[in-house]
């Protein structure tokens, strides 16, 4: 799905700059995580004990590292960003600082209201992803946040109704296997688009949702399903169909080849040091950074891992190009998924 922030035509030089990224082994994606604080209570998560104290470190200014690397595109994230009562002003100065990137933020959603995606996208966001694994109360106790999921539901459809672009991030876990296509269907129905990943209890060892070998069978299915939908309904899953067919694989742990984070991603923390994973510690200043060689690693199916992997195929420029335009209650009409 491309932002409606840009036109067909920014696809060329997002495409140029990509290739001289990847030829000079320079990040695609920059994360700025603005924040470790969170007001949500995840149990697959321990940002939410970061102490309030932490305010007083963070970075007033992203705009050097931006200018400095300048990416293709920039994610800000957490912890939860939007406790950043100045996240405005930091986006507006690396939106002045490295012109023509696409900007995200990844939020929980709780406190994302109209005005302030309003005031987030004057200031520059191209994006607003939104946490969302269940469409209703179970995903209120998942994030320790009640109404969540119904306060989500109610604000996407009002922001991409005033033509912002707004996706859900949905990870896969035991528990919402046959979830996975209606958060898809719903998405769809809003004018979003969707992000899937899949859990890891890499961040704080909680393998309650891992999807063990008695899920395996299930997943195949899913993944069927979801690219059999991708291929009718272009521009939703934002996901590489390469991405979503190896998710088997994954969990199989048949994947061997090194995970390329830190060379076509990093993330630099609330005091400006840079790590090559947001599940590993940090190392040096981004003034310093060098570049990190690639590891063997299975712990995670992030998109930073598995999206870096895909080939560059034309059906992902069609997912560019499809629409996310608002379906009329079409999408969530259709049949369930199979369990």
């Amino acid at each position: 799905m491309l932002s409606k922030r840009f036109k067909p035509w920014h696809l060329v030089p997002f495409a140029v700059r990509y290739a001289r990224l990847r030829l000079t082994r320079r990040p695609v994606l920059v994360h700025f995580e603005v924040t470790m604080r969170c007001n949500a209570r995840c149990d697959f998560c321990d940002y939410w004990k970061t102490d309030a104290a932490a305010r007083e470190t963070e970075l007033k200014s992203f705009a050097d590292a931006a200018r400095h690397f300048r990416p293709m595109m920039i994610t800000f994230t957490g912890g939860e960003p939007l406790l950043r009562a100045d996240l405005e002003q930091i986006v507006a100065e690396v939106n002045r600082a490295a012109p023509l990137t696409w900007m995200s933020v990844i939020t929980h959603g709780a406190m994302l209201s109209v005005a302030r995606a309003e005031s987030l996208w004057d200031a520059g966001m191209a994006q607003f992803c939104i946490s969302l694994d269940f469409l209703d109360e179970r995903h209120d106790e998942a994030r320790g946040i009640p109404g969540l999921a119904a306060k989500i539901l109610r604000t996407v459809p009002l922001l991409t109704a005033r033509g912002m672009t707004v996706r859900f991030n949905t990870v896969i876990k035991r528990e919402n296997l046959d979830d996975i296509l209606p958060i898809v269907r719903k998405a769809a129905a809003v004018g979003a688009g969707v992000n899937l990943s899949v859990y890891t209890d890499f961040k704080n060892g909680n393998a309650a949702h891992l999807l063990t070998a008695e899920y395996h069978a299930r997943v195949e299915t899913l993944v069927a399903e979801l690219l059999a939908y991708k291929r009718k309904n272009r521009g939703v899953i934002s996901n590489s169909d390469w991405y979503i067919a190896q998710l088997p694989a994954y969990l199989r742990n048949e994947m061997h080849e090194p995970c390329r984070s830190g060379e076509t991603t990093i993330h630099i923390d609330p005091v400006g040091m840079v790590r090559r994973c947001p599940d590993f510690p940090a190392d040096t200043h981004w003034s310093e950074y060098k570049g990190y060689a690639p590891i063997a690693c299975n712990a995670c199916y992030y998109a930073c891992r598995g999206e870096a992997q895909a080939p560059l195929t034309i059906s992902r420029f069609r997912d560019l190009a499809g629409s996310t335009a608002p379906a009329h209650g079409v999408a969530e009409t259709a049949p369930a998924p199979v369990a």
